[in-house]
């Protein structure tokens, strides 16, 4: 009777099985890569081998790439208003020409809203009567306009800044009036017109929709008859003194010096 194999000789059998299947499949690998040159390396296959191995992929059915890290999102950056005067309701004042001064008041508020963003501000350009104004929160805002193209006299010339007659932040405010009179003369080299402020300007509807921490002046940077030329040839120098009064008020600059 024959006696039952050993199970030593049933481990020798097995691991020489394993051995031939291990030598069929090199071989057969070996032939696949003959015949699809530059198609594999033997380097790169022992790479993937050895990644798909790793116990970071341990588990996984392909190798995983780990994703970048998730960016830090910055911080906002400070909110600046600017109401383009009479935009989205009317015309406002209107030359001989077809000149307008909501359309002298969007390109001069398309300008100072380019610097500021320059200088690294949000900016929002608002419509006269914008949604948007009621509880509207921000460093500052500032309303821009600008005078008639009438003939009035000779003493029809120069910008005109005003705040909210019942202000609730009336120091703040009364600091961005004084920054924007003092750096818009400089930038334009225009007289500041205070006895031409009017009712309109000091009991602007907008200084009661924004929020009542939101300091808030009105500006008219020129009269549209007298002052034209640097209005529609110069409008840089416009921008630049609005810019500029702002950027004085944000950091609390000295005025007058």
């Amino acid at each position: 009777m024959r006696s039952a194999p050993s199970l030593g000789s049933i481990l020798a059998q097995a691991l020489r099985q394993f051995a031939l299947v291990v030598m069929a499949g090199m071989a057969l690998a070996t032939v696949f890569i003959l015949w699809t040159p530059g198609s594999f390396s033997v380097t790169a296959l022992a790479g993937q081998l050895a990644d798909a191995l790793s116990p970071r992929n341990a588990g996984l059915p392909n190798p995983v790439t780990p994703l970048p890290p998730t960016p830090t999102p910055l911080l906002s950056a400070p909110r600046i208003g600017l109401v383009s005067g009479h935009r989205g309701n009317d015309s406002g004042a209107v030359c001989p020409d077809g000149l307008t001064e909501a359309d002298l008041n969007y390109d001069i508020a398309l300008r100072v809203k380019a610097g500021l963003e320059a200088a690294g501000f949000q900016v929002d350009i608002l419509d006269e009567f914008d949604n948007r104004l009621t509880g509207y929160r921000a460093l500052a805002l500032v309303s821009i306009h600008n005078d008639s193209c009438q003939y009035i006299n000779e003493l029809a010339t120069g910008f005109k800044v005003a705040r909210a007659l019942y202000s609730q932040t009336p120091e703040r405010s009364d600091q961005l009036v004084a920054c924007l009179i003092d750096r818009y003369h400089k930038a334009t080299g225009l007289g500041f017109h205070a006895n031409s402020i009017t009712p309109d300007m000091t009991q602007y509807h907008g200084f009661d929709e924004i929020h009542a921490t939101t300091p808030a002046a009105i500006i008219e940077t020129g009269f549209m008859y007298l002052d034209r030329r640097i209005l529609t040839e110069e409008p840089y120098r416009v921008a630049q003194g609005v810019i500029d009064g702002i950027i004085c008020f944000v950091r609390g600059e000295p005025v007058g010096q």
